[in-house]
C-alpha cells in the first residue's frame, strides 16, 4: 500500500483527462460502438477507483501494505495510529466519495421524477398505436419519435411522424428507439452525466459525456439499420430533420448530419482481433486498480 497510492493517483488523473479526451476524439470508436461504450464504462469505473483509492491507500498506509492488511489492523483497534496527515487525507477522500455518490443519487432522483411526470402526461395525452405494439401516438404536428425508459417504459411517435414517414421508415424509427430501451442506454449515460456535473471544469469529463451520447446513437442506428435497412433509417432522419432536428427520433444528442453520413456510408467494422483487444483493455483497466488496492 505504501507504494500503490502514487500509481493510483497518476492512473486516475490520466483516465479523467488525457485518456478521456483521446478516446472522445478517436475515429475507431464509430467502427465498434459497443466496444467503445464498454471501454468508457471501464474508464469511468477505473478512474473513480484509482482517484478515491489513492486517497484511501495513502490515508491507511501506516496500518499495513494493502487494504486487507489495513482492515485487519482496524479490527485490532489501530486506527488511532494513522497520524494527522493521513487522517486528513482519509477524511477528505471519504467526503469526496460521499459527494460523488450524492450527486449521482440527486441526478438519478431528478431524472426518475421527471420521467414519472412525463409518463403520467403521456398516459393522458397519447393514445395506443394499433400498428406498433407498445407504441403510443402523441397528437402533435412536428415529426418526432422518442422513448421514455424505465420499468414502465413508453415508446412515443407524434402524429406528424406517422403522417410524414413511410411505413418502412416508421419501422426503422421504432427499431432505433427500441434499441435504446432494450439496451438501457439511459443507464449507460447516467453516470457520465453525473461525472460531468461534478467537475465541469475538466475537459475530459465533458468530452466523455458527449462521446457516450454519440456512441449510444451510433449503436441504436446500427441496430435499426440491421433490422430494417440503412436506406429506410436515413430516409426517416432526412424527412424529419427540417422540422425538429434537435428532437427528431431521439432523446439523446447527436449531430444529424454526422448520423446520416455514417448510416449511408457505414465504416468498416473493426477486425475481430481489435474488438477483443478493446474488451481486454476494458477488463484490464478495472482489474489493475482493484489489485493495487488489495
Amino acid at each position: 500500500m505504501h507504494n500503490a497510492w502514487p500509481i493510483l493517483l497518476v492512473l486516475g488523473i490520466a483516465l479523467a483527462e488525457p485518456v478521456s479526451r483521446w478516446l472522445a476524439a478517436a475515429s475507431w470508436t464509430e467502427r465498434d460502438p459497443v466496444g467503445a461504450l464498454i471501454l468508457w464504462q471501464a474508464i469511468g469505473l477505473a478512474g473513480g477507483l484509482s482517484l478515491l483509492g489513492a486517497g484511501v491507500t495513502f490515508g491507511l498506509a501506516p496500518l499495513g501494505d494493502g487494504l486487507l492488511a489495513a482492515g485487519r489492523a482496524i479490527l485490532d483497534g489501530q486506527l488511532h495510529d494513522l497520524g494527522l496527515l493521513h487522517d486528513v487525507v482519509l477524511a477528505v477522500t471519504l467526503l469526496v466519495a460521499a459527494w460523488l455518490l450524492g450527486v449521482l443519487a440527486l441526478i438519478t432522483t431528478r431524472t426518475l421524477r421527471a420521467r414519472r411526470k412525463h409518463r403520467d402526461l403521456l398516459d393522458v395525452l397519447a393514445t395506443p398505436w394499433p400498428s406498433a405494439s407498445g407504441a403510443h401516438v402523441l397528437d402533435h404536428p412536428v415529426p418526432v419519435a422518442y422513448c421514455l425508459p424505465g420499468p414502465r417504459s413508453r415508446l412515443v411517435v407524434s402524429a406528424g411522424a406517422v403522417s410524414t414517414l413511410a411505413q418502412s421508415e416508421l419501422d426503422a424509427v421504432l427499431a432505433h428507439e427500441r434499441a435504446h430501451l432494450r439496451e438501457r442506454h439511459d443507464v449507460v449515460v447516467l453516470p457520465f452525466v453525473a461525472w460531468g456535473a461534478t467537475a465541469r471544469w475538466v475537459p475530459g469529463m465533458r468530452a466523455a459525456q458527449r462521446a457516450v451520447a454519440r456512441l449510444i446513437e451510433m449503436r441504436a442506428d446500427d441496430v435499426a439499420a440491421g433490422e430494417v435497412g440503412s436506406a429506410e433509417l436515413a430516409g426517416a432522419l432526412r424527412s424529419v430533420a427540417g422540422g425538429a432536428e434537435s428532437a427528431a427520433l431521439t432523446q439523446f444528442s447527436a449531430s444529424m448530419g454526422e448520423r446520416l453520413l455514417r448510416i449511408e456510408s457505414p465504416p468498416e467494422p473493426l477486425p475481430r482481433s481489435a474488438r477483443f483487444a478493446v474488451r481486454g483493455a476494458a477488463v484490464a483497466l478495472v482489474v489493475v486498480p482493484t489489485l493495487l488496492l488489495l
